[in-house]
């Protein structure tokens, strides 16, 4: 039985721009427009605009939605008020990693931002672990979501709406009318530039004047279409942790370098004890930043790492850096090697190239 490719409310308009398309989480989505280093610049010189529709958005309704939330996620849901956004990840009872994702905060329910790959995955781990009232909904395929990232992010948004964005922190979030559309517009985005999210009915023709009206507003300031490609080397520039690459159900919040999102004593949540055990025990491994000098030495997930000719770990994610016009990448590392300060290097097409350990982000906000 074949399973067909699911397209965005953008989909004719990537088309229409001549976009490389590629099949990504179900979707048929755009790698990139006029090339991945260019889209990369773009948005850390100026702004680019993201549809990742793609991404998987669920609500989580009733009187016992917030101890829900807080016994499926490792950070602290008490501390969430209304109109905030609170980065977090679900874990398996042995403390490997279901999803990372994004918990808003709304008047009367929570919604939880999944990725695209695990959106089924997730919701069918939130109702194996739903109890009292508690409704759990999948709106993934009735929102459209577009990304607005780079340092004119405000300058273009404010353009379009009379809401108070100016003063709108990090990781909160609104709700405002653009293009005659009700909508959420959070201070959120995955590249480390400033930037803001907007969620809204996924059809094709509010789609299509929304983008419009968008690309109006950011033609005064250089704004590009970017696709999935610069997106992922704008989030490996700062570090941001890819599911799949750096982390997945194998991988712990607390070897990922995620301790700081995880609240051990918060309570009990799911995954709890296996990692209150493992932070006992002493970590096994850590996931390290790198950086190649060698221009021509590209790491690539699943690269081994060697320390004096010794096999000590595995490349994640890596890639050329447009923005240090360098290679970088992050990987696991044996915590004995790590804290030794031992010389590593990766195994790049069967040579191994040395490598400097770099704290992450490699590039600053």
């Amino acid at each position: 039985m074949m399973i067909s490719t699911k397209h965005t409310a953008f989909y004719s308009i990537h088309k229409q721009l001549g976009a490389k398309i590629v099949e990504f989480a179900g979707f048929e989505m755009p790698v990139q427009y006029k090339g991945i280093i260019e889209e990369h610049r773009c948005v850390r010189g100026r702004v680019g605009v993201f549809d990742v529709s793609h991404m998987g958005e669920i609500e989580v309704w009733g009187r016992d939605a917030a101890a829900f939330v807080q016994k499926t996620t490792v950070n602290d849901v008490s501390k969430l008020t209304q109109g905030r956004v609170q980065y977090s990840a679900m874990c398996y009872p042995d403390g490997g990693i279901v999803d990372d994702l994004l918990v808003y905060r709304l008047d009367d329910h929570f919604m939880f931002v999944v990725n695209a790959s695990n959106t089924a995955k997730d919701f069918a781990w939130m109702k194996e672990n739903v109890f009292g009232d508690v409704k759990l909904i999948d709106k993934s395929d009735d929102i459209s979501l577009l990304a607005i990232q780079g340092p004119q992010s405000l300058n273009v948004v404010k353009k379009l709406t009379e809401a108070a964005l100016v003063g709108l922190q990090y990781y909160h979030f609104l709700h405002a009318r653009i293009a005659g559309t009700e909508m959420l517009i959070s201070r959120t985005g995955y590249t480390g530039e400033l930037g803001f999210e907007m969620y809204f009915p996924a059809e094709v023709s509010l789609g299509e004047r929304i983008w419009s009206a968008v690309m109006e507003a950011g033609q005064e300031f250089g704004i590009q279409p970017i696709g999935l490609g610069a997106r992922d080397t704008l989030r490996l520039e700062m570090g941001f942790r890819l599911y799949g690459n750096d982390i997945d159900e194998t991988t712990n919040p607390l070897e990922a370098g995620l301790g700081w999102i995880t609240k051990l004593d918060k309570g009990d949540f799911i995954g709890r004890d296996a990692l209150r055990e493992a932070r006992r025990r002493g970590l096994s491994r850590r996931l390290l930043g790198f950086v190649i000098s060698e221009h021509r030495a590209v790491a690539r997930h699943g690269y081994e790492i060697r320390s004096n000719g010794i096999s000590v770990g595995n490349v994640t994610s890596g890639s050329f850096s447009p923005t240090l016009e360098k290679n970088i990448g992050m990987g696991y590392v044996a915590s004995a090697i790590a804290d030794s300060g031992a010389e590593l290097a990766v195994v790049v097409r069967g040579v191994e190239t040395p490598t400097e350990i770099t704290p992450i982000p490699f590039v600053e906000k």
